[in-house]
């Protein structure tokens, strides 16, 4: 096999395509990643999970430091935001983190194909890099070319004063007023960075409720834990335009109960309604690989799509746009295309908000057990009992656990609280194994810590919590 002839091209050096790549290569495949972006890591780690993970931390300590820490008896005085260090310190993690991929390309001897890739037939990929065009040959293509930022009719993203999550991140001071249009994950993320940071946060929601799909009863906490640290609200409210007026965003909406209308002003406008997958340009129509109403690659139960050498994964298909299970997927391709049985348990998948407190899910909501006739029986814990949560001021929130009403096996399991985030694995492993609220209630946890409310939750399915 020549040096322009592999066993797998993967289109796309995101958290899924660099991943499959190694995987692939780790499998003894002949692997490339074609990515047109300059650096691999795609939106998660360029500009999604990692810079905002970054801001999320940093401007988390910015608020103990001036609002909690002199009640804790650590005087701090005259605490000042410099928002280019922190800017500059959150390009730093991504730079870092971006040159490790390349690094692990070089180690795995992955073939990193720096450009546009196009598909023009199942064994041909042509690169439009910077010196022109090149073709490849390959056995079998993985499409993992991820998503973009949707946005609204009539509304023009500028990225300076109507900003998507991309412009969001890299904002060069605080807006005196920033309206989030849109109450999921990355929109209630990045509101809470700026609120944190000193600006006053509106967030217009057309549902009635916060974060669509998350558990009720979860989505109304954590909706009254954003709105005592500041966070305003508008729900059940239709965007009709955002324009600029000057210096500034005018944002209309209408109630949809009662049809009234208002208007907001605001330094900055973020669009966060959502993400869209990307695969403009690819030639998918002509070589014949079917999509869905919204856009998705249609794939089987093997992640390949009506052309069977070719593959699919991440945010262009069906499923939670989540850099984890594109990760999933990746390997999972790699895995089939080497001859294994590459598989992903979609039932186990967790989500999590990295807010403070953080909100963190894993398998089936309360009412979708509901909808599906399941019997079922719940198991909660609040922090507020935990000792360890207790002494260091992190008492929001709470565990919640749903067994099956019969067999006991966990369902869903749905935390809002301090590093619920981590805390969501344990439970992801468990019902992985297909573990009982029982397993969970006799499985020894270090004290203190905050994973005793998992077991406390756990036992309070059958109604026996010791602390509560």
């Amino acid at each position: 096999m020549n040096n322009d002839q592999f066993d797998i091209i993967v289109i796309g050096g995101g958290p899924g395509g660099y991943v499959c790549a190694i995987r692939a290569a780790q499998l003894g495949l002949k692997a490339a990643c074609v990515e047109s972006r300059g650096t691999l890591g795609g939106t998660c780690l360029n500009v999604g999970c990692i810079p905002s993970k970054s801001l999320l931390n940093l401007s988390e300590n910015f608020h103990k430091a001036k609002k909690d820490f002199n009640n804790q008896g650590i005087e701090v005085e005259n605490v000042k935001l410099n928002i280019n260090k922190m800017m500059s310190n959150k390009n730093k993690s991504v730079q870092v983190l971006t040159k490790g991929i390349e690094f692990l390309f070089k180690k795995n001897k992955v073939e990193y194909l720096k450009g546009k890739g196009v598909i023009f037939s199942p064994n041909d990929v042509v690169v439009y890099g910077d010196t022109g065009k090149k073709n490849y040959k390959t056995k079998n293509i993985v499409i993992a070319t991820g998503s973009n930022h949707s946005t609204l009719p009539g509304i023009e993203i500028d990225e300076k004063n109507i900003v998507s999550s991309t412009g969001a991140l890299s904002l060069n001071k605080v807006p005196k007023q920033l309206v989030v249009i849109g109450g999921g994950y990355i929109g209630l993320e990045m509101g809470s960075v700026w609120s944190r940071l000193g600006a006053e946060v509106t967030v217009i929601e057309y549902l009635d409720h916060i974060t669509p799909g998350m558990d009720k009863e979860i989505s109304q906490e954590f909706l009254k834990i954003l709105k005592k640290q500041g966070i305003n609200f508008k729900l059940n409210s239709k965007v009709s335009s955002v324009k600029n007026v000057k210096e500034r965003v005018e944002v209309k909406y209408q109630d949809n109960k009662s049809k009234e209308n208002g208007s907001i002003f605001a330094d900055k406008v973020l669009v966060s309604v959502g993400r869209k997958p990307y695969t403009e340009g690819l030639n998918l129509s002509k070589i014949g690989i079917e999509r869905d109403e919204k856009g998705r690659v249609n794939v089987d139960n093997k992640l390949r799509t009506s052309v069977k050498n070719i593959f699919a994964i991440g945010d262009v298909i069906k499923g939670p746009m989540l850099a984890h299970k594109a990760e999933e997927e990746g390997i999972a391709v790699a895995e089939i295309v080497a001859g294994q049985a590459g598989h992903v348990n979609y039932e186990v998948i967790p989500g999590v908000i990295y807010t403070s407190p953080e909100v963190a899910a894993v398998g089936k909501t309360e009412e979708q057990l509901k909808g599906d006739k399941v019997a079922y029986k719940v198991g909660k814990f609040p922090f507020l009992a935990n000792s360890r949560a207790k002494v260091n001021n992190e008492t929001e929130g709470f565990v919640k656990i749903l067994a099956d009403a019969k067999t006991d096996k966990v369902l869903g399991v749905h935390i809002i609280g301090p590093h619920c985030g981590d805390m969501i694995a344990e439970m992801a492993l468990a019902m992985e194994f297909g573990a009982s609220s029982e397993d969970i209630a006799r499985t020894c946890h270090a004290h203190p810590t905050h994973t005793e409310a998992i077991k406390e939750a756990a036992l309070a399915v059958d109604k026996r919590p010791i602390h509560f």
